[in-house]
C-alpha cells in the first residue's frame, strides 16, 4: 500500500472584510510564514506571508519573475515572455529595458506633472459636479484620471479609452478563459504596434515617441513596453482611488482628520497603499535553484507567491494596529508597489495621482456618500488588481 499524500490547502481567497485580506493570513503569519499551498494557477508552490520574508524573496536573485502566470493557466501551459514585457525578465535583459524607462518615472519629472494632473481632476470633477447623483465615481472619475495622463504620458488617443479598458479587464479578470486573456492581450498590442508605425513616420514628444527615435528597442520591444505601461498605468491606480474612497467613507473618523489637516494627505496616501494593496494575489516568482528558507526547500521549479497583501499587516513590523487604517500611522516601508529589482516604475507617478485625486475630491464634494449599502458595492474578487467595479455615490 502507499501512504496517502497529505492535501495542500488552497491560498486563501475569501475576504470577510472588503478592506481586509483573508483571515487565514494572519494564522499562516504567526505559525511558519512560508506555507506549502495550492496556488491560484492550481499548481502545488510556497505561500510567502511575513513582511521580512516577502522582501526577501522580491530581492532575492535566486526567484526569477518569469514562469507560469497567476490566473486560469491549464496543467502543462507554458508562458513565454513577450518581447519589450519586462517585468517577467531577469538581469541583464531586464536591466537594459529599466534604464531606459527609469528617466521617463523620475521622482522629479513626475512632480513636474502634478499641474497637469490637478488639471485632469478638476475637470473631470466639473463634469461629475454637472452630473444627476448618484454616479458611478469609477466611471465619472476614478478610471479617466490615470487612463488621461497614461495616455499624454504615452502618447495614446485618449479617444481609444473604451477599447483599451476592455481589454485591461479582460486581461487581468481571473475569470475569463485562457484563450479570451490572450485575444485581450494581442488586442492591445496590435493597438500599440499601430500608433508605434505611426510615430515612426510622424515623431511625438511622448514616452513612446521618445522610445521610437531612441532607436534602443525593436518594434516588437516597444509594443510590449507600451502594453505593459498602458495597461498597468490606469488599471491600478485608478482602483486605488476608487477603493481608497470607499474606505475613507468607511472610515469618517480618520477622513475627518485628513479634511481638518490636509498636510496628512502623503502619508494618508502611504497608509491608504499599505492597508488596502491591490495586487490581492501577491508577486509571483519561480525558484530558479533549489533555495532553503527558514528550513524548507524550495526546489528549482517551485511556484512561490510573495503576499503583499499579508506583509503589509505584519504585526511584526507595522507600528501600531496593522489592521487599522490610521492616517496618522507614518510607516513609508510598506510593500503596495513590491521589492527589489521588479519594484514598481510608476510608483511615483500613482502617488502624484493619488493626491491630486483624494484631495481634490473630498474638498469639492464635502458631503459625499455611498449611493447603496456597502455590502451592495461589487467588489473585483474576480481580478488580479482589486478593487471596485462600481462605487456609487452621491453628495
Amino acid at each position: 500500500m502507499t501512504a496517502e499524500q497529505p492535501t495542500i490547502k488552497p491560498q486563501p481567497r475569501v475576504r470577510t472584510c472588503p478592506f481586509d485580506p483573508p483571515e487565514e493570513y494572519r494564522t499562516l503569519r504567526e505559525q511558519e510564514g512560508i506555507t506549502q499551498m495550492t496556488l491560484l494557477d492550481g499548481q502545488p508552490g510556497w505561500l510567502v506571508t511575513r513582511h521580512e520574508d516577502v522582501r526577501a524573496v522580491l530581492a532575492d536573485p535566486r526567484f526569477g519573475s518569469g514562469g507560469r502566470r497567476l490566473g486560469n493557466t491549464r496543467d502543462g501551459d507554458t508562458y513565454t515572455t513577450p518581447p519589450g514585457f519586462f517585468i517577467n525578465m531577469e538581469p541583464p535583459e531586464h536591466t537594459r529595458f529599466r534604464r531606459l524607462l527609469t528617466k521617463q518615472f523620475t521622482v522629479r519629472r513626475m512632480r513636474q506633472l502634478t499641474p497637469a494632473v490637478e488639471q485632469f481632476v478638476a475637470e473631470r470633477l466639473d463634469a461629475m459636479a454637472r452630473a444627476e447623483s448618484p454616479v458611478d465615481l469609477v466611471q465619472e472619475f476614478a478610471l479617466p484620471v490615470p487612463s488621461l495622463v497614461i495616455c499624454e504620458l504615452l502618447g495614446v488617443p485618449y479617444a481609444d479609452r473604451e477599447e483599451f479598458q476592455r481589454n485591461s479587464t479582460r486581461m487581468l479578470s481571473l475569470t475569463v478563459s485562457e484563450e479570451e486573456r490572450q485575444e485581450a492581450h494581442e488586442a492591445v498590442r496590435s493597438h500599440i504596434h499601430r500608433l508605434v508605425r505611426a510615430k515612426h513616420v510622424e515623431p511625438t514628444d511622448d514616452i513612446l515617441g521618445e522610445l521610437v527615435e531612441s532607436g534602443e528597442l525593436t518594434d516588437e520591444e516597444l509594443v510590449g513596453v507600451g502594453t505593459l505601461l498602458l495597461v498597468a498605468g490606469h488599471e491600478t491606480t485608478a482602483n486605488m482611488i476608487a477603493l481608497s474612497t470607499m474606505c475613507l467613507l468607511q472610515n469618517p473618523e480618520q477622513l475627518a482628520a485628513l479634511r481638518a489637516d490636509p498636510t496628512l494627505m502623503d502619508g494618508a496616501v502611504e497608509e491608504l497603499l499599505r492597508y488596502l494593496t491591490i495586487v490581492q494575489y501577491g508577486a509571483r516568482r519561480t525558484a530558479l535553484e533549489d533555495v532553503e528558507l527558514h528550513g524548507h526547500l524550495i526546489k528549482a521549479g517551485s511556484g512561490v507567491v510573495a503576499s503583499l497583501t499579508s506583509g503589509n499587516r505584519d504585526e511584526a513590523v507595522i507600528p501600531g494596529d496593522p489592521e487599522q487604517l490610521d492616517v496618522t500611522r507614518g510607516f513609508g516601508s510598506h510593500l503596495a508597489f513590491g521589492h527589489g529589482i521588479h519594484q514598481c516604475l510608476g510608483q511615483q507617478l500613482a502617488r502624484v495621482e493619488m493626491k491630486a485625486a483624494l484631495g481634490a475630491l473630498f474638498d469639492r464634494f464635502p458631503t459625499l456618500r455611498l449611493a447603496v449599502p456597502p455590502e451592495d458595492v461589487p467588489m473585483r474578487h474576480d481580478m488580479i488588481v482589486y478593487g471596485v467595479h462600481e462605487l456609487p455615490v452621491t453628495w
